[in-house]
């Protein structure tokens, strides 16, 4: 058996850098021994927006990332005998299997075996009535909510199955973000799935490296109280894992930003409900008692994760459209700026009601005044020489939607004296809930594409 796996994260979510990988492929190539690369690209929004696109194009819906990610790192990950596991599939991860085995062998690896795991999707195997059911107070989904999609968060099995059979590339729908790197895990070293410790210590690697940059000082960062150097050459993290579970996280060498015991420390926290209770698929993780070491430069050692058995069901997460959103900016600059800005949100304000929009929710906001913490919190603030106004508001139609962006964009020859860079938009709101299902309702499948 190895005695020690490494794992890299390439991107932390469907925006993140599309050259970050490169430099970790170089890295993990230096080493010997089981590598592994993961995509973490699915947000619950991104996958509800992918689910639209799907209806729209049978071919689409998969994460946009992977047309800007994968053409550069395919080719060298092969080369160098690294495989990847990657969220790419969103609401279709046969088509992006599929546009992964396609660019294998654009790149030269025509055998290249592209594993796809899917049965995460439910949208269409539950109906709005039974999903209602299953929410905690069923309040969010009440009337005639528009079901966009319904995932569930399947667990880490249907990776290190993959990863045994062979696979290069496992490709998977929603999962929840850390199984991403507990899969590798459980495929090299063979814990067992009623091993609650190590699954938890592996769940833990998982969810530091999870999302890339955060832990090797971006999203840290805060200038004169954390500094953190050469975030343009931002590296992105690897983790060094036991087959007893034991971990350093550590980022690519000569790379910008740190790993230290704060960055970890906060990425240990990040979304973490209860860090005595990390509800997870494969485990009930307990990270309460967990030990943060610096024990060189970038290299953090973290220890004490714990774990329970883990629960009867699975989360769901369900995108439905919750009505649409018309909103309208434009600026004002030079003296007397913020006074502008006001009578401009006075006079849309007052064009909304004289022309009947209807909205159930409106937001009058100056960007950088109050936008953010409320007219009472600002008032002090010295004045500003220049001001961004939004007006948004929800309404039940995009009819309704695009006639306040409308009034806020008449304001350049109908409002206050020098008002540019206007800007309108109307959309539709796609929101989350979650429901809980059993978890023998979940059923995922392990198929094959390419050689």
């Amino acid at each position: 058996m190895p005695e020690l796996v490494r794992i890299g994260c390439g991107a932390g979510f469907a925006g993140d850098r599309d050259d970050a990988s490169l430099p970790i492929i170089a890295e993990l190539a230096r080493h010997r021994g089981p590598r592994f690369l993961i995509f973490e690209t699915l947000a619950e929004r991104t996958l509800a927006l992918c689910q639209l696109e799907k209806r729209y194009d049978p071919s689409r819906g998969y994460s946009p990332a992977l047309e800007r990610i994968v053409p550069k790192a395919l080719g060298p990950a092969l080369q160098a005998g690294i495989r990847i596991v990657s969220n790419f599939g969103a609401a279709n991860p046969r088509a992006a299997a599929d546009r992964i085995s396609a660019l294998a062998r654009t790149s030269g690896f025509p055998r290249a075996r592209i594993a796809v795991i899917e049965g995460d999707d439910l949208t269409d195997v539950f109906s709005l009535e039974e999903l209602r059911a299953r929410e905690s107070d069923g309040a969010i989904l009440a009337g005639n909510a528009r079901i966009a999609a319904a995932n569930v968060y399947l667990g880490a099995e249907g990776i290190a199955q993959a990863l045994s059979d062979d696979a290069d590339v496992v490709v998977t729908g929603r999962i929840a973000d850390p199984a991403l790197a507990l899969g590798p895990l459980v495929h090299v070293f063979g814990w067992s799935w009623s091993d609650w410790q190590r699954l938890a210590c592996g769940t833990l690697a998982g969810h530091l490296l999870e999302c890339g940059a955060q832990i090797t000082g971006g999203y840290f960062a805060d200038p004169g109280y954390k500094d953190v150097a050469d975030l343009a050459r931002l590296g992105f993290p690897i983790g060094e894992v036991g087959a007893d579970g034991s971990l350093v996280i550590t980022k690519v060498a000569g790379s910008g930003g740190a790993v230290t015991a704060r960055t970890c420390k906060e990425q240990l926290l990040y979304e973490v409900h209860d860090p005595k209770k990390y509800l997870q698929p494969d485990v009930v993780a307990d990270f309460s008692a967990v030990a943060v070491e610096e024990i060189a430069a970038d290299r953090v050692r973290i220890s004490g994760g714990r774990g329970a058995e883990r629960t009867p069901t699975l989360k769901v997460s369900v995108g439905y459209v919750d009505s649409f959103i018309g909103e309208g900016q434009i600026s004002y600059a030079g003296p007397g700026a913020l006074a502008r800005g006001r009578l401009a949100l006075d006079i849309v304000r007052e064009r909304l009601k004289l022309t009947g929009v209807a909205t159930s929710e409106l937001r009058f906001d100056l960007i950088g005044v109050d936008a953010l913490h409320g007219a009472q919190v600002s008032a002090h603030a010295n004045e500003p020489y220049e001001v961004r106004v939004r007006v948004s508001g929800r309404t039940e139609n995009l009819r309704e939607a695009v006639r306040i962006g409308n009034e806020v964009e008449t304001l350049y020859t109908n409002g206050p004296a020098g008002g540019g860079g206007a800007w309108k938009s109307a959309r539709d709101v796609v929101a989350v809930a979650s429901v809980l299902l059993p978890r023998q309702l979940a059923k995922p499948q392990i198929r094959f594409v390419g050689a």
